[in-house]
């Protein structure tokens, strides 16, 4: 039901319930009324003809007939004169005031149930009937009701015809409203509604405008949003392509290393080995030359094997993650001997893809590697465990910790890595301070 109906049916409503009221209170006027004047006017003349009678006693109907004759109708009372016999000798004649017209039956039963009624009998038998007659005061009282009545049809009519034109006019920008509404809905964000008429329909027509352009904004928010997230992951698919084929080449060159180089220079040694031998008490410079050439050879094995972990730890795609991380760590403990590492691993997967162990084996590689270049850290734990679903690592160390703001800093492109790694993978990594000092880096990675 629209509110232009409700409206019009709660104006005809009120009218209704006041036109009654009016009606009730009038018919409860007129009955008052009519009853009143009835009872007056019927103890009137029932005194006045008791005594007629009393005079008219000796002379008998025919004389009290003539009386009644030249006494005419009495207001509000019907007078009838009745022989011994029960013949009509005598009836009031009929009121002239709105002859030919009556009131309902119902009204009048409504507005005088019970007619009183009076008999006076003769001495000579005849009967004097006196009655009261309201039909002209129930008729008066039906007139003026009728005349309220049409008062408030008419006052109903005018009033719904005026408040329905009124409240048209009045909620005719909602249609404007709605139509704006209606291509919300279909998508069209970019609606916006005119300054409509009515300090109402100007506040929702504003609303609206407000709304309309919270909604833009924010979708135009998210196709940005999505447009960056689509970004960030093109451009992880990129880093992580790149790291792939980085990997690629490192454990290319760490192999061209280990095989060729490696080769190449043992059989440097060897050949300076035997000169060595064959002019040691011939050619004494042509010996020392050799020593010099098996020294530089020596140099640049060691050099060589120092490069290789590196590049690509070949333990990694020899023997496996746990094998790689032992000979890490045992190489840190060489180079570091005044410090304490502590590894721990358990429930290590068995056969974990190629890019699960690089990752954990470079973001231990990568913290690690931090916490001796910065933290100053005198003991450095590093912890692997494995479940059905995630590989957990974390290194920790009782360095100087994290400096205040240093998230808000530009840098720590390390970190930035091992991140990216993490997630590359669908993991996470974090980085906090640890509870007594230093630095805790913790990340997990999916086995799946």
């Amino acid at each position: 039901m629209s509110l232009r109906l409700k409206l019009n049916l709660l104006i005809a409503l009120v009218i209704i319930t006041f036109t009654s009221t009016m009606l009730t209170m009038e018919l409860m006027g007129t009955r008052s009324a009519v009853g009143e004047e009835i009872e007056a006017a019927n103890r009137v003349a029932t005194q006045l003809l008791t005594r007629v009678t009393l005079i008219y006693a000796d002379t008998g109907a025919p004389a009290l007939v003539d009386f009644l004759i030249r006494l005419g109708r009495v207001r509000a009372t019907e007078i009838r004169l009745f022989g011994s016999d029960q013949s009509l000798l005598y009836t009031s004649p009929p009121s002239q005031y709105k002859a030919g017209r009556e009131a309902p039956e119902w009204y009048s039963r409504l507005i005088l149930p019970k007619r009183p009624r009076q008999e006076i009998t003769l001495s000579d038998g005849a009967t004097l009937v006196v009655e009261a007659d309201a039909s002209r005061a129930i008729l008066d009282g039906w007139d003026d009701a009728m005349t309220l009545l049409m008062a408030g049809s008419i006052a109903m009519l005018l009033g719904n015809g005026l408040v329905f034109w009124l409240v048209g006019r009045a909620t005719r920008p909602f249609a404007t409203i709605l139509r704006g509404l209606e291509h919300m809905r279909a998508g069209d964000y970019h609606t916006r509604l005119p300054a409509l008429p009515g300090r109402e329909a100007g506040s929702m027509a504003q609303a609206f405008n407000r709304m309309a352009q919270s909604i833009e904004d924010n979708m135009n928010a998210r196709q940005e949003a999505l447009e960056a997230r689509s970004h960030l992951e093109e451009n992880r698919e990129l880093t992580q392509f790149i790291q792939s084929r980085i990997e690629e080449e490192r454990r290319d060159i760490a192999r061209e290393l280990h095989d060729e180089m490696g080769q190449a220079v043992t059989a440097i040694k060897s050949m300076g080995l035997s000169i060595v031998r064959r002019d040691d008490r011939t050619d004494a410079r042509s010996a020392e030359a050799a020593r010099l050439i098996v020294d530089t050879a020596d140099h640049l094995y060691d050099v060589m094997h120092s490069i290789i972990p590196r590049l690509r730890p070949l333990a990694l795609d020899n023997l496996g993650l746990a094998d790689a991380l032992e000979d890490l760590v045992a190489g840190w403990q060489r180079h570091h001997p005044d410090m304490q590492f502590e590894l721990s691993m358990a429930g290590l997967p068995d056969s974990p893809g190629d890019s699960l162990k690089l990752a954990a084996y470079r973001i231990v590689q990568e913290a690690v590697t931090n916490a001796l270049k910065h933290a100053g850290a005198q003991k450095i734990v590093v912890s692997l465990h494995g479940s059905e679903q995630w590989l957990d690592l974390a290194v920790e160390d009782d360095g100087a910790g994290l400096a205040d703001g240093w998230a808000q800093k530009r840098g720590h492109h390390g970190v930035r890595g091992m991140r990216e790694r993490a997630q590359a993978l669908g993991g996470e990594l974090d980085l906090a301070a640890r509870e007594g000092g230093g630095t805790r880096v913790a990340a997990r990675l999916p086995l799946e």
